[in-house]
C-alpha cells in the first residue's frame, strides 16, 4: 500500500494572532509561511510524488502552489474530508477567549466527547479524515502501485487524528502529538498495519530552544503557531 505525505499549511495570519481560523474563508499564509511554502519543493525534491490531494481551505492552496509550479501536470485534487475542523461558533475567537470556554477541559482531556457548537465533534473530523486516507490508499495503489507515494495538505488537527489512527491511539490522546506549521508526517501503509516514520518534522529545532515564558500544558486547538 502508499506511503502518505501529511503536509500541514504553512503557517497563517490565524496562527500568528492567535485566532481559531477553523472553516473562516480568507485566512492566508503570512510572511513565515510563504516562505516555508517555499521550501516546500526543495524539501521533498527526492519523492516521486504521484498524486496531491488537498484541503480546500487557502492557505493549504497556498502552501501547495510553489510544488505545483515546481511540478508542472502533477495531478491535485480537493477533498472536503481532509478540511479543517468545523469549530463552529468558536470559529475567528482568539483562543485566550476560549481557553475560559468550560468545553475546552473537555477538547484537551477527552477530545472524542467534544462537539463544538454549532460544529462538528472531534470524533466526527477523525472519521471522515481516516475514510478519506482509506480510499486515497485505495485509488493512489490502483492508479501507480503498491510502492507509490502521495501527498495530502492539510491541517493541525486532522494530521495528529490521522496519526493517532495509524498508531492505534485512541482519540483522547491526540492532544499530546505535536505538528508544526509546514511539518511533514509521513505514515507507510501496509496490508496488515501502518507505520508512522516521520512526525512533524520541519528540519527546525528553534522550537525546541528554552524560552523565557513556561511551556503551554495545554494542546492548540487547530495547531500552534510553531517556532517564532
Amino acid at each position: 500500500m502508499p506511503t502518505l505525505i501529511l503536509v500541514r499549511h504553512g503557517r497563517s495570519t490565524a496562527n500568528t494572532s492567535a485566532v481559531l481560523a477553523g472553516r473562516t474563508p480568507g485566512v492566508a499564509l503570512d510572511e513565515r509561511g510563504a516562505a516555508q511554502a517555499a521550501a516546500l519543493p526543495g524539501r521533498l525534491a527526492e519523492l516521486p510524488i504521484a498524486e496531491v490531494v488537498t484541503s480546500p481551505l487557502q492557505r493549504c492552496r497556498e502552501t501547495l502552489r510553489p510544488l505545483l509550479d515546481a511540478r508542472p501536470g502533477l495531478p491535485v485534487h480537493t477533498d472536503d474530508r481532509i478540511g479543517e475542523c468545523d469549530y463552529g461558533d468558536w470559529s475567528g475567537r482568539k483562543l485566550a477567549e476560549l481557553n475560559d470556554e468550560p468545553l475546552m477541559e473537555v477538547v484537551q482531556t477527552h477530545p472524542s466527547a467534544a462537539a463544538f457548537p454549532g460544529g462538528e465533534s472531534m470524533r466526527a473530523m477523525q472519521t471522515r479524515a481516516a475514510e478519506a486516507v482509506r480510499e486515497w490508499n485505495a485509488r493512489v495503489e490502483r492508479d501507480h502501485g503498491a510502492d507509490a507515494v502521495y501527498l495530502m495538505c492539510s491541517h493541525g488537527d486532522i494530521i495528529k487524528s490521522l496519526v493517532a489512527d495509524a498508531l492505534g491511539l485512541h482519540l483522547d490522546l491526540f492532544q499530546r502529538l505535536s505538528v508544526e506549521p509546514c511539518s511533514i508526517t509521513a505514515i507507510r501503509y501496509t496490508r496488515l498495519r501502518p507505520f508512522l516514520v516521520r512526525l512533524g518534522d520541519t528540519g527546525d529545532f528553534a522550537s525546541l530552544v528554552p524560552r523565557q515564558e513556561p511551556p503551554a500544558q495545554e494542546a492548540t486547538v487547530g495547531g500552534g503557531a510553531g517556532a517564532p
